[in-house]
């Protein structure tokens, strides 16, 4: 293991910061591990006045053809729903088909650990040729998330009112001194949401900030159970020796859920007013097995 703010572990390297073999040769939930029945019960006695916020962007969907479209999730088609669509019996109804491209920075997702290999493995260390094929991921996949994820989320503001600057690397001191500004500290298996002011579709061309290795390694040390964030890894990469850290190393080495392209700012407008930086999250994906992610919409409950 690597110290805590050892900024030069290489992913690729002979001794990285790594959860393989941690929980198991055949673990499918990497740092979820931390998050405990005790963890779960005391996030939700965060949940102290109903209010909540949801993470999600906002998703305004771009047509693809014209016309009533019937569709179904199942293998074979919903009779019942090409009879609303085009007999009129039952009752007509308005259909669609919706597409979704999931690893995209206007939609709100989880990354399955299985999403970005590293040295030709994924999380807990096996080769990816072992677990994927054409009928998608059979492990490593977004079937560990069923269930859903539930436990304290704690908030690290880390440009209060503003943003960082363009390319800022964000470090493990970058983390401590946001806490320690809002009188907060993470406990294992927390959720870490990280707001830096920057919507990133927006920002085309300009260079984002984004995770080190040393924030990594801090996630690494503080046993964070999911990663949240306005930003991720760097583009272009703060470090090019060692890009895409978040992804290299947490999600394929720590075994570090990533929810990419989460709406923050009103969760810290929230915070900001109630003078409290954690809360009961909720993440609760839709049920789809065997892929590399799937959306999903946070929700935060004060």
């Amino acid at each position: 293991m690597t110290d805590a703010h050892d900024s030069s572990a290489d992913p690729e390297g002979a001794d990285p910061i790594s959860n393989w073999g941690r929980w198991g040769a055949d673990d499918e939930r990497g740092c979820l591990n931390y998050i405990t029945p005790d963890v779960r019960a005391a996030a939700v006695a965060e949940a102290r006045t109903g209010r909540f916020v949801s993470l999600a962007r906002p998703i305004d969907p771009l047509p693809l053809a014209g016309g009533p479209l019937a569709t179904t999730t199942t293998k074979a088609p919903a009779p019942v729903t090409h009879a609303m669509t085009y007999t009129g019996f039952p009752p007509p109804a308005l259909t669609d088909i919706l597409t979704i491209n999931t690893h995209h920075a206007e939609l709100t997702h989880i990354d399955a650990f299985g999403h970005m290999p590293v040295d030709g493995k994924v999380y807990p260390g096996i080769p990816v040729g072992d677990v994927a094929d054409s009928q998608g991921l059979h492990r490593s996949s977004t079937t560990a998330f069923a269930s859903g994820i539930l436990t304290r989320g704690v908030l690290a503001d880390l440009a209060p009112g503003g943003a960082l600057p363009p390319g800022h690397p964000v470090t493990g001191a970058d983390l401590d001194r946001a806490l320690a500004r809002q009188n907060t500290r993470a406990r294992p298996g927390d959720a870490l949401v990280v707001r830096c002011g920057w919507d990133l579709p927006a920002s085309s061309g300009r260079p984002t900030p984004g995770m080190t290795v040393d924030a990594v390694t801090w996630m690494h040390r503080n046993q964070v159970s999911v990663y949240l964030g306005d930003i991720g890894d760097a583009h272009p990469p703060v470090d090019p020796t060692l890009p895409f850290p978040l992804h290299r190393i947490g999600l394929a080495r720590l075994g570090l859920p990533l929810v990419d392209a989460v709406a923050v700012d009103e969760l810290a407008e929230a915070c900001a007013e109630l003078e409290r930086y954690q809360f009961l999250l909720v993440i609760a994906p839709i049920p789809v097995p065997r892929a590399t992610g799937v959306p999903v919409a946070p929700l935060a409950v004060f």
